[in-house]
Formats: C-alpha cells, structure tokens, sequence
C-alpha cells in the first residue's frame, strides 16, 4: 500500500523516513503551495481554518500521485486538529476517493497508537523495526530544529543575502537522505558545518524578535509568507518559540520520559497571569510566550495566527495588555488564503523600523 500524509514543517523527512525504515512505499505530496490551498479551500466550509484547508489539499494531491493509504491524527486539546481527521476523511469520501484512512488517535494512547498506525500503514509488526523507526524520526525532528535554530542566527548576519538559505538546503537534504542514527549524527555534522563555512558579519548589531503562535502556521513556510526569511533579510534574529520537537515531546513521549519542563508548560506558568487555562489550540502558549520575552530580553514579537482560529483570536486580544504592562512591542499577523506578499513585508518592515527606533531611544536614554 502507498502511505503519504499532509505536511507540517519538516515533518515529512522524519514521518518519511520512519515509514521507509520499515518497508512501507512513501509517497510524499507536493510540498504547500497555490496548488494546494486552491484544492483545499475548493472542498473546505468557507470558514475553516487555513492549515485545515492545506492538509486536506495535501491529500487531494497525494491521492492524485496515486496514494493509497492516508494518515491522519486525530488529537488531545480544545481545537479543530481534533476533527481534521474526521472532517476531511468526509470531504475526501464526498469527491470520490478510494482510499484506506489510518487514524492516529492520540486521545486513545501514545505509545500504543503509534505502534497500531504505524503496523496498519506498514504491514510490519516487528516492535524492533518500529522503535527504530520511531527513533530515527524523533533523532530527525531533533537535529532539523537545531538546524533551523542555527539558520535564524546566520540569516540576520549573513555577509550575502540568501547565502544561508542555500547551506541550510543542502543540509536538510543530507538529512533526509540518512537513515540510521549514526548517519544522522553525520549529516547533521555535515549541514552545520555547511552554515559555519558562511561569511558573517559577528559584530554587527542584530535585533532579537520571539516567533509565536499558532503551531501550523508558525513552522509552515509557505502559509506563514516565509516570515523567519524575511525578518532574517532585515537582519532580524529570529527566536521560534513553537518546533516539532516541542510538539513531539508533548503529544508522542509519555510524561514520565519527560525530565525537563516543557515548553507548554513554561509558557503556561508565564502566562499565568493573563489567562489562567488551557483555552485550545496554541493560545496558552502564544500568551506565555510573550509575557516571557520581557525577561529573556527579547526586542519583540511576532504573533502569526489563522483567520478563524478562535483559541489564537482570544490571544491576540489579551497581548495588548501583555505589551502594555511588560513593555514590549507586538505584532499579530492574521494569515488566510487572502494574504498578499506585499503588504505582509511592508508591516514586517515597520515593525523592524519600530523596535530600531525604539532601541536608539533607550540608548540615548542610558547615555543621558
């Protein structure tokens, strides 16, 4: 049976990868683009979320590159994420298609619905090859987050403008091409040294801005109008607070494997004081995120969240208050299939030009 499944940042190399590992046929979808969304938006209600709208466009086009089987998760929390499974096996069933669902229901159990999907995907129910699969997965999510981790700094003292992007693509795609932990450990060894080799200006005088959000759209590029490469083309040194490896180790890893507070659970601390529960979706965590940056020294901000999303739409609104009482500068960006280029870089560009100002101000201040 040929596997394929919607995309979420890189996650394809790593879910990629672990279905070869154990024999199964990958098919591996287009990654987003106007095709996509056109496709989805076309078999979605009018006011559904963006990434719903893209993942079930990535079915549309992985069914058409002759996939047979499809994965699809269904997940813990108060958001849509949970119904995306369900929501799109209807619109799927409704345009014809002919194909198997296999359902991760993390509601049900991590451990053992990982190992449940991932025989029914592969027909391999050797627990040895799934653990290494899985383990080969998680090690990729890993290692491609410290990557881009490594990207955001070279990017904002890049000497030529896209010379980073360039180094960073070569070591993804070594990356993706290892499949073992040890080839692993290799290929990322080879990919940062590939972004160190890069001619930097060390000293010059970058500014900080913390990425939050909405999950899918913060490490999703093409619906998010590739704001970290932007923000790094100002030389902007950009922070995401949101990873697959934090989403990993929350929905996948049981807690008891988990020795250090996580993500969402310092940001739920954090936020504390502006909203006190788990609203759905990322909220807690978009509303933590930003109470923090005042004490990480942060310069500000950026906010990305789906038109519609309710849970990230009751963030935005408690942020002012956050930037009020903590001083410090916020921009929330609004994504649909409506967006244009144009208009999103030129906020971008007014938001640098804010926090640049804001800064020389403080310097003068000081040096008064």
């Amino acid at each position: 049976m040929k596997i394929s499944f919607p995309h979420m940042g890189n996650l394809y190399i790593a879910l990629g990868s672990a279905l070869k590992i154990m024999g199964a046929e990958v098919i591996i979808p287009p990654y987003n683009c106007k095709r996509t969304l056109s496709l989805g938006t076309r078999n979605s209600p009018e006011a559904v979320c963006l990434p719903y709208k893209l993942v079930l466009g990535n079915y549309i086009e992985a069914i058409e590159a002759g996939a047979e089987g499809l994965l699809m998760i269904d997940s813990p929390g108060i958001c849509r994420l949970g119904q995306y499974s369900n929501s799109s096996r209807t619109a799927l069933t409704d345009m014809g298609a002919d194909v198997e669902f296999i359902n991760f229901d993390l509601y049900k159990g991590k451990l053992r619905e990982l190992y449940t999907g991932f025989k029914k995907a592969t027909g391999n129910s050797n627990p040895i090859d799934i653990i290494k699969a899985i383990n080969v997965a998680l090690i990729k999510i890993d290692i491609l987050d410290q990557l881009e981790h490594a990207l955001a700094y070279y990017r904002a003292r890049e000497i030529q403008i896209g010379s980073a992007d360039i180094r960073y693509r070569r070591g993804v795609k070594a990356i993706e091409e290892a499949m073992s932990p040890a080839k692993c450990k290799t290929a990322f060894k080879y990919a940062m040294e590939q972004l160190s080799s890069i001619p930097i200006d060390k000293d010059k005088d970058v500014i900080h801005v913390d990425l939050t959000g909405e999950i899918y759209v913060v490490i999703d590029s093409f619906s998010n109008l590739e704001v970290e490469k932007e923000l790094g083309k100002l030389g902007v040194h950009v922070h995401r607070k949101l990873n697959l490896s934090n989403w990993t180790k929350t929905f996948l890893i049981p807690s008891f494997l988990q020795f250090s507070e996580s993500h969402g659970e310092k940001a739920a601390r954090y936020a504390h004081d502006f909203l006190k529960r788990d609203i759905g979706g990322d909220a807690i965590e978009s509303v933590g995120d930003t109470a923090y940056a005042s004490y990480s020294k942060s310069d500000g901000i950026v906010h990305l969240l789906p038109f519609t999303c309710m849970p990230e739409i009751i963030a935005q609104n408690i942020l002012p208050n956050i930037r009020m009482e903590r001083d410090i500068p916020v921009l929330s960006l609004v994504l649909d299939e409506y967006q244009g280029k144009a208009g999103f870089v030129t906020r971008l560009e007014a938001f640098v030009d804010l926090i640049n100002r804001r800064k020389r101000k403080q310097e003068k201040v000081k040096i008064a």
